[in-house]
């Protein structure tokens, strides 16, 4: 396996759901984009030049992702958004249509068709032992990054850097406030139920912040024993890989040099999503280059980088999961950590909102970012989150018509590549 250096090298993954253009009832269908070989059989996965296609665990997801590993974002999100319009021409023969944003606002999970071709003994032993009728696993679709590293010293410095910024990510990435039709209490009601998956063994995917570990051996005595150690009464086959079981918000993918996240819900088009994926590369760079250590020297930054609390980190992540960009951060260790005045702007307020923290953040790195990228992430950050904007047209308690008229608007935001508004914004 060819290894890369930390920052030189990453791929996308990006996961959408299958829906009748109509009604927008989940249509268990990824078998038609994906097509048959030459000889007739079924395929899980092909690639159309720099874009893969796969499918996941249930019938209705189609993921999109960097067939290898990129250097550069230049045209990444045309050739992404090339292949959804691919895609959905396929869809359109039999009525349906990919549709984004990481929940279905009013799916049953129950209603979920397993994939029932390649790795079926996979999936069918996940549901044996978790039971996938949930939306933490039928009804959730995310944005993963993977991020390359070479050896211990990397792993180290990238892990340290992203443990910093995992809670942040639901205050730009927030995109499913509904389940069950009407508003979950959670603008990032994905990464809630995410947290609850596989409570049944909870080793597996832990406090969703990762242990402050960083190095190979360390993150094997901490976190895969434990999982090897607690899945073997049920997975007595031997079929469920650690590397996989890992459900952290960042597993480490020592198999192949990669750390990959997995917080990210998935948008409403690919200009979106990678321009999200931009901000989180320019963000751990700045973290782990030490931008953002003018209040310490860096060598009490990185102490402080490796040593903030897993606790603080999660009960974080589970605030803004719910409040996302409003989320009001009063952590005078986190807020140093970024150079910001606890305070606020001017002493004007009393604390800072973890969309001010992602304001300061572009501003100190917004050269990193491509010119596409730069524009649209200025546009998110002026709207607010996905979730948000949906909240504020739709209300706490939306009409199934209203759901419908609004996520077909989601759904030919994908289509055209651009961002959706409220009424106020447009």
């Amino acid at each position: 396996m060819e290894t890369f250096k930390i920052w030189e090298r990453f791929g996308v993954e990006m996961e959408y759901m299958i829906v009748d253009r109509d009604t927008l009832q989940v249509l268990p269908r990824a078998d038609v984009p994906l097509g048959k070989d030459k000889d007739g059989n079924q395929l899980s996965d092909t690639e159309y030049g720099d874009i893969g296609l796969s499918n996941e665990l249930v019938s209705h997801v189609l993921e999109f992702k960097c067939a290898h590993p990129r250097s550069t974002f230049d045209g990444l999100g045309k050739h992404f958004q090339h292949e959804i319009r691919r895609a959905n021409k396929k869809l359109e023969k039999i009525n349906a249509m990919l549709l984004p944003s990481a929940a279905h606002p009013f799916m049953d999970p129950a209603e979920k068709v397993l994939w029932p071709y390649e790795c079926k003994e996979i999936y069918d032993t996940y549901d044996r032992i978790f039971d996938c009728r949930g939306h933490g696993w039928a009804n959730l679709q995310s944005t993963h990054l993977n991020l390359s590293f070479d050896g211990d010293d990397e792993f180290g410095e990238l892990h340290a850097a992203i443990r910093i910024m995992l809670p942040l990510i639901p205050a730009i990435a927030a995109s499913s406030p509904y389940l069950d039709g009407k508003f979950s209490g959670f603008l990032d009601a994905r990464i809630e139920t995410y947290r609850h998956n596989q409570d049944k063994i909870p080793s597996i995917a832990g406090k969703v912040i990762p242990e402050p570990v960083y190095t190979y051996d360390d993150y094997n005595r901490v976190i895969f024993d434990r999982i090897k150690k607690d899945i073997a009464p049920y997975d007595t086959e031997h079929l469920l890989n650690h590397f996989f079981l890992n459900s952290r918000g960042a597993i480490a993918r020592f198999d192949r040099g990669a750390i990959e996240i997995r917080l990210v819900d998935i948008q409403e088009c690919p200009n979106a999503d990678i321009a999200i994926a931009e901000l989180e590369i320019a963000t751990l760079k700045a973290i782990a280059c030490g931008r953002f250590c003018n209040a310490y020297g860096i060598k009490d930054y990185r102490k402080k980088l490796r040593n903030f609390d897993t606790d603080k980190l999660s009960n974080m992540l589970t605030a803004i999961s719910k409040g996302a960009e409003d989320t009001v951060i009063d952590d005078v260790e986190l807020l140093t950590l970024f150079d910001m005045d606890p305070a606020g702007d001017a002493g004007k307020k009393s604390g800072v909102t973890a969309g001010d923290i992602w304001k300061h953040i572009f501003e100190v790195v917004q050269g990193d970012l491509t010119e596409v990228s730069h524009a649209t992430m200025q546009k998110m950050l002026r709207r607010g989150t996905l979730a948000s904007a949906l909240h504020k047209t739709l209300g706490d308690t939306p009409t199934h018509e209203a759901f419908v008229n609004e996520y077909k608007k989601l759904a030919d935001c994908l289509a055209h590549n651009r961002l959706y508004a409220t009424p106020e914004d447009a």
